[in-house]
């Protein structure tokens, strides 16, 4: 059993992307080829904004948006403290600080009372200047950007949308992608939407934001090759890459996204009243990046995961650390324990297999084991 079928995707769309793979090899264009325009232009339409601007990666793709905002020294972003590193480490890499923020104990996301408390005390503090709220769409759900917003309108800052994940969810029909003044995705080969490398994404709507961003990714060009306007990154999306996700695209909207919310559903009913389900507020729609069950404590989710193991099931702890008792944030002096749901959630969160090529057979085999593990228990 896979625990993200990337080989069965493949043989389900082997003659479309190996098509794709040898048009490109042919065309000789590998860098920014015109793949990269016709991908970036269905994205931007899929997403429903003006503008994607392609790159190397998801980490790169926050990197671009807050140069275009010119974050640095002095300045806080708000990250939630239940995610990825590469969310905190752009905001470090800017010269920024990044202010950890707890979470949501249902939908893992970022909790917007702990985010207007957190945005008091830095203003309070009066040693950073607050400019970023940096949402991250965990797990495939978008975060609350009712909220988000109102917050972000109150106290004068920019939404960073961090959509590496929630790329194909949704809020009342409107897309992942789509909420932050610059939202990013990436398409790392294990996300929604992967490519065969790395790869990522930048959107938004801003027309000069958009400039900006495509001169950045490519050593901060100007209108001229050889003219650079300002310090940019080499950050381009290769040909290859679009070409593959071009493919893989339209897979994704026309049934995997579908498929893989019919396998969450079989989950759910499965193991509800068993352990802690994900729950998905009304009106949101998850794109499934992870289905990820909460146990008891620590040990029942150490148990469960061993005894998976054994009968040949993956499983991954996502995430077993918050962000701000990584050793490279200890200069913080964030008190252990400072976030108590994250704290709680890297003690009890397990994500199962799930992928839109799953079969019903491999999902009940999981659930069965689930339950049989915790009845031993």
């Amino acid at each position: 059993m896979q625990f993200r079928d990337l080989k069965k995707q493949y043989q389900v769309l082997k003659s479309e992307i190996d098509k794709a793979m040898i048009e490109t090899a042919e065309s000789g264009a590998f860098i920014m080829g015109k793949a990269v325009k016709e991908l970036e232009k269905s994205l931007a339409e899929y997403v429903g904004v003006k503008h994607c601007i392609g790159c190397a990666n998801g980490t790169d793709a926050l990197t671009l948006a807050l140069k275009v905002w010119n974050i640095g020294a002095g300045d806080a972003v708000f990250v939630p403290d239940f995610t990825f590193f590469a969310t905190a480490e752009v905001v470090s890499l800017e010269g920024a600080t990044p202010v950890f923020v707890d979470v949501d104990s249902d939908t893992f996301n970022i909790d917007t009372k702990k985010l207007t408390e957190s945005i008091e005390k830095v203003i309070q503090e009066g040693k950073l200047t607050p400019k970023v709220i940096i949402t991250v769409d965990l797990f495939g759900l978008p975060a609350d950007y009712q909220e988000v917003r109102k917050i972000a309108n109150k106290y004068n800052l920019y939404i960073l949308e961090d959509g590496a994940q929630g790329f194909g969810g949704a809020i009342n029909g409107k897309r992942a992608c789509s909420f932050g003044d610059i939202s990013t995705t990436s398409f790392f080969p294990a996300k929604p939407l992967g490519c065969y490398g790395d790869g990522g994404a930048v959107f938004t709507d801003n027309d000069e934001w958009a400039v900006v961003l495509d001169s950045l990714r490519v050593h901060g060009k100007g209108s001229f090759k050889y003219d650079n306007v300002r310090i940019g990154v080499n950050s381009r999306l290769d040909t290859l890459q679009a070409a593959i996700l071009k493919v893989k695209l339209d897979a994704f909207k026309n049934y995997e996204v579908e498929d893989i919310n019919k396998a969450a559903k079989l989950y759910t009913e499965k193991l509800k009243g068993i352990v802690k389900t994900p729950i998905i507020p009304e009106g949101y729609y998850s794109s499934w990046a992870q289905y990820t069950i909460q146990l008891e404590n620590r040990e029942q989710r150490d148990r469960l995961q061993a005894f998976l193991k054994e009968n040949g099931i993956p499983s991954m702890v996502y995430y077993p650390k918050p962000l701000n008792e990584q050793t490279a944030y200890h200069s913080l002096n964030y008190a252990i324990g400072s976030n108590p749901v994250t704290s709680k959630l890297c003690e009890t969160v397990l994500s199962l297999p799930i992928h839109p090529y799953i079969p019903n057979e491999d999902i009940m085999l999981v659930c069965e084991k689930v339950i049989e593990c915790l009845k031993q228990g």
